[in-house]
């Protein structure tokens, strides 16, 4: 009688830890990693000058993806690697590329024909200016600054005072200081005189039918000589003084300026107010 064979099992052999093995894979994910994240960071940077660049790699990315998938082929990691490091070059040189475009070079405007000796303007396009020469048209020059005309009764008590010593820096003036404010004691702009004369000024912006009273010129002349030690006592108004005003700083030598002589001041045709003449009613 035969007796049948025992089927023989199928030794398994169990998997052994391969050392080598496993530190390469591991060193070949971390530079895939690192190779990733750079390629991220160059992206990032590109993406910020260049969105359109960004989008663009981003399809590109998705199309090799695809095509791998697609094509079912088993990708080696040193073939992995190896693309990525040719992924990370080509896109550092697309975002070097992009950075470049991004940088306009400055133009420079044409002049036009004709305009050398009249000192024609530039483009209104970005340019770069041309040092100034002596053949600008003169017409630029003619009005200076000091005489343009300025609206006094628009501006705020400070202003005003600041308008004054502007005018009194203009005429020849040092030291020229604006003090007026709490505690000033009446003085609004102090200054010396080209000569050396000490010149106090209180400023009253007041609109026309405001004039300046006998009170205002009383409370400014206990202070201006006694306490500011005052050589010239001006009060400049933008309205006009009434009679009792201009008979008080007759007797107290304060030079009284109302608005029309305000504005031949700033126009440079009128005495100034530390010009020897003690009243100006």
């Amino acid at each position: 009688m035969a007796v049948p064979a025992r089927a023989r099992r199928t030794a398994r052999h169990s998997r052994r830890f391969e050392l080598r093995a496993t530190a390469v894979y591991f060193v070949l994910l971390a530079l895939i990693l690192a190779l990733v994240g750079a390629a991220a960071r160059t992206a990032t940077a590109a993406a910020v000058h260049r969105p359109a660049w960004a989008v663009a790699l981003v399809l590109m990315g998705v199309g090799a993806v695809t095509a791998g998938y697609r094509g079912k082929r088993r990708i080696s990691a040193a073939r992995i690697a190896r693309r990525a490091a040719e992924a990370l070059d080509e896109a550092t040189q697309t975002a070097v590329e992009a950075l470049e475009a991004a940088s306009p070079a400055p133009s420079v405007g044409l002049v036009p024909a004709g305009a050398g000796a009249l000192g024609g303007r530039l483009g209104t396009e970005p340019t770069i200016l041309l040092p100034e020469t002596e053949t600008e048209t003169e017409t630029e020059t003619e009005a200076p600054a000091d005489t343009v005309e300025l609206a006094y009764e628009a501006l705020d008590p400070y202003e005003f005072e600041e308008a004054v010593a502007e005018l009194c820096r203009r005429d020849g003036c040092l030291d020229v200081e604006v003090v007026g404010g709490a505690g000033d004691l009446g003085a609004d702009v102090v200054a010396r005189t080209p000569d050396g004369r000490s010149v106090v000024i209180q400023c009253k912006r007041y609109c026309d039918g405001n004039r300046v009273g006998s009170q205002d010129l009383q409370r400014f002349g206990g202070t201006c000589f006694t306490v500011h030690g005052a050589d010239v006592a001006v009060v400049v108004t933008t309205s006009d003084f009434t009679a009792p005003a201009l008979d008080y700083a007759e007797q107290c030598g304060i030079v009284c300026f109302d608005g029309p002589q305000l504005e031949r001041w700033q126009e440079g045709r009128g005495p100034l107010p530390w010009e020897p003449k003690p009243s100006a009613g």
